[in-house]
């Protein structure tokens, strides 16, 4: 609660000055639609969110694989339901934070995933699945007291077909494993396999070594019927959200996402008895998207700071600026559309900033996406907790 009472004071009233109304009536939503959790002293996320069933754990917020100053790992969140993790996205250093986290049975023994039932990819550009490699690689020793259900893991497929060129017309490069050019999660999953075969065999001869095949039962998002992705990769308008997976009382429905050439790319929402959390993956401004979040508790929404744009393509080879800028700008959602284009037209509640491009902008530069959007700002932070719902005695 300390964190909010900081986050409000530090934002000006209309006078300039921090306004008490505004701290009490902050306190006042936040007692009611659940509270901000700070870190504790050791920097692992405070026990005080257990009081709430349903809670969004950010372990990673920083956006893109550039390392900037590594104050922030890469993107990747948690929702808990009771004792159930269910993670998506695993940028850089996923797994460090996830440890950190305390989400884990905590006996140093070797229990990170224990309670992880599924893991939700929203697109495979490095910066969301840089950690999978290892998670998959190290995730049977990884996994004491947990039973034997195996781990749901659910991505794009192969898109089968390569983005288009960008400049139209320009010389297209060299093609990566051009036998098979966008493998999705399940192909790619199936090439873990075979670059960690020495590993894999000799600790399953050495000590009986579960094999990650057993572990993790991996998905590739069935479009079929829905879509049939062309080197444009701009998604069609949906009907209505797709249905991905029920585990118990854990509801996780999906939408197809702008992050063009990119494709497919998804959103999650996961809706619980508490309430509702919504992932945007990355993404320009989506009505897909507004669509999912609709009267969501919790929206995570990816953001970029148009001004490190321009300061980013100065930086870089005359040949290369155009595309970046293009990409940058019309993949993704600026400061100025997240909250007033995105947040308030679907009425999500809360809106968390996540994916932050730059990592390094200090929290008054995020806090201008406020402005068109009623609804509580958050600017995320690696460990940071929400609890949604009423909190539990």
């Amino acid at each position: 609660m300390c964190h909010v009472l900081n986050q409000v004071a530090q934002q000006p009233a209309p006078s300039g000055r921090p306004g008490r109304r505004r701290i009490l009536k902050t306190l006042g939503a936040a007692t009611a639609a659940g509270a901000l959790l700070p870190l504790s002293s050791t920097g692992t996320a405070s026990a005080a969110p257990r009081r709430h069933r349903t809670r969004l754990v950010l372990l990673g917020t920083a956006g893109g694989p550039a390392w900037l100053d590594g104050a922030r790992c890469g993107v990747s969140s948690a929702v808990v339901y009771e004792d159930r993790v269910y993670l998506v996205d695993l940028g850089h250093g996923a797994m460090h934070r996830l440890v950190q986290s305390g989400l884990g049975a905590g006996d140093g023994l070797g229990s990170a995933l224990s309670p992880v039932r599924g893991i939700f990819l929203t697109h495979l550009h490095s910066d969301h699945v840089a950690d999978w490699p290892a998670l998959f690689a190290t995730g049977p020793t990884n996994i004491v007291g947990r039973g034997d259900d195996a781990i749901q893991v659910f991505g794009p497929g192969d898109r089968g077909v390569l983005p288009a060129m960008f400049p139209p017309g320009a010389p297209a490069p060299a093609v990566f494993n051009p036998e098979r050019p966008t493998p999705g999660i399940s192909a790619m999953t199936a090439y873990l396999g075979q670059a960690f075969a020495t590993d894999f065999n000799g600790r399953s001869r050495e000590s009986g070594f579960t094999r990650p095949d057993d572990l993790f039962s991996v998905h590739d998002v069935d479009l079929g019927g829905v879509w049939t992705v062309d080197p444009a990769g701009k998604p069609p308008r949906l009907k209505a959200p797709l249905p991905l997976w029920e585990d118990g009382d854990v509801r996780v429905t999906a939408t197809l996402v702008d992050h063009a050439p990119t494709a497919p790319a998804f959103a999650f929402r996961f809706d619980t008895p508490d309430g509702s959390i919504v992932f945007s993956g990355d993404t320009c401004v989506s009505a897909n998207l507004i669509d999912l979040a609709r009267d969501a508790d919790v929206l995570v929404h990816e953001v970029i700071d148009p001004r490190f744009v321009d300061q980013l393509v100065a930086a870089l080879p005359a040949s290369q600026r155009d595309a970046m800028r293009e990409h940058l700008l019309t993949s993704h959602t600026t400061i100025d559309q997240v909250g007033r284009d995105v947040a308030e037209p679907a009425g999500a509640r809360q809106l968390v900033l996540n994916h932050l491009v730059p990592a390094t902008n200090p929290a008054r530069r995020w806090r201008a996406a406020q402005r068109g959007y009623s609804g509580r700002l958050v600017v995320g932070e690696d460990l940071l907790t929400v609890g949604v719902g009423r909190a539990r005695s």
